[in-house]
């Protein structure tokens, strides 16, 4: 998912939900936080940016929506550090897993359609010789009305 960079300059350039662009204070400033909670939540493992070749942090949009999340969970609920990292690792295996899901539901499909089709090949190509056929013959059927009835 692609977003405008800054749609208040009306930007009509996009950035990926998960590309790495905002440097520590921009993603502070974003979420509404000190740099310094960004570098202790980073430390530890809740919300893991990426770097650059030279060590510094770059927060991508996913990442300064995750940390609201974090100051969410610890304001409004609160939730330890703790907790809301597990509530973080949970979230992304059943994502993970929904992915997955996903996945061999489209291959259950193709798979189905390929039988279906192979099925149907199978019965044009034989369907001459697996059908009873009408021989003319020579039989002689009586037929005489039940009496007593």
């Amino acid at each position: 998912m692609t977003r405008p960079v800054d749609p208040a300059r009306g930007a009509s350039r996009s950035v990926a939900e998960d590309a790495p662009v905002f440097v520590i204070s921009v993603a502070a400033e974003l979420a509404g936080m000190h740099a310094q909670t960004l570098r202790q939540y980073d430390r530890l493992g809740l919300v893991s940016p990426g770097r650059t070749p030279g060590g510094g942090r770059r927060y991508s949009p996913r990442d300064v929506a995750l940390l609201r999340e974090v100051q969410r969970l610890s304001q409004e609920d609160g939730v330890n550090l703790a907790g809301i990292k597990r509530i973080i690792e949970l979230e992304s295996q059943v994502e993970a897993l929904q992915a997955r899901v996903h996945e061999l539901l489209d291959e259950l499909e193709h798979s189905e359609h390929r039988r279906i089709a192979a099925e149907a090949a199978i019965a044009a190509g034989y369907r001459a010789e697996l059908l009873p056929q009408r021989r003319p013959g020579n039989a002689l059927v009586v037929w005489r009305p039940r009496s007593g009835r």
